[in-house]
């Protein structure tokens, strides 16, 4: 073999680390570089359960442009809203507290005290007071952004207090139809009900107007930071949608093969056990419609390298009570419930100047998206504001967060069927305390996610120790309970019961095949929407 002599072997290796050195640099050019300070669009859709996107499981629904931002982006396996209601969870998303923390434990507008008697529930408690508009004194997320240079938005669903507690008052230059109302009043499709979202159109669709309405702030923003906040009504009742969409997924039902069954008995209501609604994935899907039109909006301007996205739901999917839409399985429960189908949600982070992690397992909040969202922007953060939440930064970067506990508080009775409680999770171990007689619930999450297998007697001295650190966190938080009703009547609470299995539950199943049947028209302009403008 031919020796290289020194001259050349000198030659060959400068050559080699030259070549070496600029595949290295083009291999980092090729990402993107992370900018000062990132758009940020953060987008809630209500009432969205776990189970509800095609990328997290379901087989009925459609949703290709949320699953481009799971795709694309980071999915927390174990991401959780605050509470199993809307309120309190968004609150929360808002001030990086816990409910019990910031006093919104319940929707607001919702009865408590004597009050609730007239809800003729015939419950054992008196629901516990909460605070009832999101307060002047905390520093929300988007008040923060603001003070650091960030044009800030907000669309949609609001539900954190009156005028005078709107978007504009905590921190928003923008409000597009946020204010009291926790539902779309008028429905989904114009004229609707709204003094912070006039009609334009008729039969114009609630959603994608939300969507157009972000997409025409980021075109007049997209030369400076902003911070869009786009928080669908969607997909709270009254669930509606197009004909052409109702059928589509009627059609989809049948194929599947349509259940003689759809429902079974809860604790006090029945609960759905299959995902065959027609209207409900009519409805998820012109969501998903209006979430392209942003992502769109964001590719066409090319914007897509420097702004952060995330997404997730303000609780479960309604499983049982309001419009029974969907199911939530294997997960158990829903909207209102104790269980993880009321609080585990869809939560999804993309940050497109990083190397892309697929899933993280860490247990994450509501709570944590104001300090995750200061670090990534580069603005100090404030721990006596979000002192609930975590910085989530760290775990782009490759690093481990330490283990910490995780508190709900919700001292009322859900409109879907869900008992007044408290719960901690501590590692794998998930704890529920009853308000109604004190006894609690253990689970493991790690072995038992689905909740099947209570480890309460099992494991007393375990069970015993989390119910008093959750008691004891409680009381440091000055929380609020619920109290014993001196009026409750046994007799009618069984009736209460006795009703909802015998006449309720066969009224939504044939109210179900209803929806499924060839037949089916709500009325003659389906929602309003094949109406036109005048």
């Amino acid at each position: 073999m031919k020796s290289f002599k020194n001259s050349e072997l000198r030659f060959f290796i400068c050559w080699f680390t030259l070549i070496a050195s600029s595949l290295s640099t083009l291999a980092i050019e090729d990402l993107p570089q992370n900018p000062k300070k990132p758009n940020i669009i953060f987008i809630l859709v209500d009432d969205l359960g776990i189970k509800d996107l095609s990328c997290l499981g379901s087989s009925f629904y459609e949703t290709p442009n949320i699953d481009k931002i799971a795709k694309e982006g980071t999915i927390f396996t174990q991401g959780y809203a605050c509470s199993a209601v809307c309120s309190p969870s968004r609150a929360s998303i808002m001030t990086g507290k816990f409910t019990a923390r910031h006093g919104i434990t319940d929707w607001i507008g919702a009865k408590s005290g004597i009050a609730w008697r007239s809800e003729k529930r015939f419950s054992k408690l008196l629901p516990a007071g909460y605070v009832e508009n999101l307060p002047k004194t905390e520093q929300t997320i988007a008040e923060v952004l603001q003070a650091n240079g960030y044009k800030t938005f907000f669309a949609g669903k609001w539900h954190l207090g009156n005028k005078g507690d709107y978007p504009e008052d905590h921190g928003f230059n923008i409000n597009k139809g946020g204010w009291e109302s926790g539902s779309p009043k008028g429905g989904y499709f114009s004229p609707w009900e709204n003094p912070s979202l006039p009609n334009q159109r008729n039969g114009e669709d609630l959603s994608m107007r939300l969507a157009k309405e972000t997409s025409a702030f980021i075109q007049q923003e997209r030369d400076s930071p902003f911070f869009a906040f786009l928080s669908f009504y969607a997909v709270h009742s009254p669930i509606e949608t197009t004909q052409e969409k109702w059928k589509k997924y009627k059609d989809k039902a049948e194929k599947n093969g349509i259940l003689p069954h759809g429902y079974t008995m809860e604790h006090e209501l029945p609960i759905r056990q299959v995902q065959d609604n027609p209207i409900y994935g009519g409805l998820v899907e012109s969501m998903d419609d209006a979430v392209g039109e942003v992502l769109n909006t964001i590719k066409k301007l090319n914007l897509e390298q420097q702004t952060i996205i995330v997404f997730t739901s303000d609780n479960g999917g309604v499983a049982s009570g309001d419009a029974f839409s969907t199911t939530n399985l294997p997960f158990r429960g829903g909207k209102g419930y104790q269980w993880e189908g009321g609080i585990r949600e869809p939560y999804f982070i993309k940050i497109p100047w990083l190397p892309q992690i697929k899933e993280l397992n860490y247990p994450v909040t509501g709570a944590d998206f104001f300090p995750t969202i200061l670090d990534f922007a580069g603005i100090p953060l404030m721990p006596k504001q979000h002192i609930d939440g975590i910085s989530l930064k760290p775990l782009f970067d490759g690093k481990e967060l330490k283990t910490r506990d995780l508190f709900w508080h919700y001292p009322h009775y859900g409109n879907q069927g869900g008992q007044p409680n408290s719960i901690i999770r501590s590692g794998n171990l998930k704890l529920i305390h009853y308000w109604e007689d004190g006894h609690y619930e253990l689970y493991n999450l790690a072995n038992d996610p689905y909740e099947q297998k209570d480890l309460a007697s099992k494991e007393p001295q375990k069970a015993s120790k989390l119910n008093t650190k959750l008691l004891t966190w409680l009381k440091s938080v000055n929380a609020q309970y619920p109290v014993q009703d001196p009026e409750f009547n046994a007799d009618l609470a069984n009736k209460k019961l006795k009703n909802n299995s015998e006449i309720l539950m066969p009224k939504l199943e044939k109210e179900r095949l209803h929806f499924l049947s060839s037949d089916y028209q709500p009325n003659k302009d389906w929602w309003k929407s094949k109406t036109t403008k005048d």
